[in-house]
């Protein structure tokens, strides 16, 4: 594989005294789909957040696009090209859709432009019918759409979802994992949160689950649905 686009090595992080994550090792390769799986409280948002510089770690490093970026703030992480979509969607509220999306509007790393305006609305047929809307008017389901839409309009090499689908009905969650199947398709590397193993190994290259901050399994999905009894063990299913 080519250099990762991400690379953690070693990752101890904290919350006070707190030891969340413990000597973890995570990669994110081009065009690659990760399916980071765990039960709630395994430390799978401190990964994120550490990777983002939300949460800096106590020890280990992360390099971004090759560059060491350990601890580094957020918006720089994201020049580099990182989107985040946080468990709790983060949208604006007071602002408008069209707002929400044409703010976050920019050329990727590469100069390149794949994700205009008018290709996140024909993705997401439902923000086109509520363009005047504010965000704290959308649905739940709108509103994650919306998050996903507004990280796309970076134009990013890597998308960082969180929690793809919870607390969303069936029938909207469907819809996020087709848009998930999609960004795919489209050559952007993705790592995604969610409770649900069955969609996400269905889209997954690999998989990784934590559990109490250490990483107990990684592997494809082929080899993650062979493991029955793993999945009972650490999932709950």
């Amino acid at each position: 594989m080519n250099e990762p686009l991400i690379d953690a090595r070693g990752l101890n992080s904290f919350y006070g005294a707190s030891h969340i994550l413990r000597n973890v090792n995570f990669s994110v390769g081009r065009s690659e789909t990760i399916g980071l799986m765990g039960r709630n409280g395994m430390g799978k948002s401190t990964l994120l957040k550490s990777l983002m510089g939300l949460v800096k770690p106590r020890s280990g490093s992360v390099h971004v696009m090759g560059r060491p970026m350990t601890g580094r703030a957020p918006f720089e992480i994201a020049q580099l090209g990182v989107a985040y979509v946080p468990e709790g969607r983060g949208i604006f509220g007071n602002l408008s859709v069209v707002e929400n999306l044409k703010m976050a509007a920019r050329a990727g790393t590469r100069g390149q432009r794949d994700w205009t305006y008018e290709r996140v609305l024909s993705t997401f047929p439902r923000l086109q019918e509520r363009l005047g809307h504010g965000g704290q008017q959308l649905s739940g389901g709108e509103q994650q759409m919306l998050t996903i839409g507004r990280a796309l309009m970076t134009n990013p090499d890597v998308l960082i979802l969180d929690e793809a689908t919870e607390g969303l009905a069936p029938l909207i969650a469907r819809e996020i994992w087709h848009i998930c199947g999609l960004i795919r398709e489209t050559g952007i590397s993705s790592v995604i949160v969610d409770k649900n193993w069955k969609h996400v190994t269905q889209i997954a290259d690999r998989n990784v689950i934590l559990v109490k901050g250490q990483v107990v399994f990684e592997g494809s999905s082929d080899a993650l649905r062979a493991e029955p009894a793993l999945l009972e063990q650490h999932l709950g299913v």
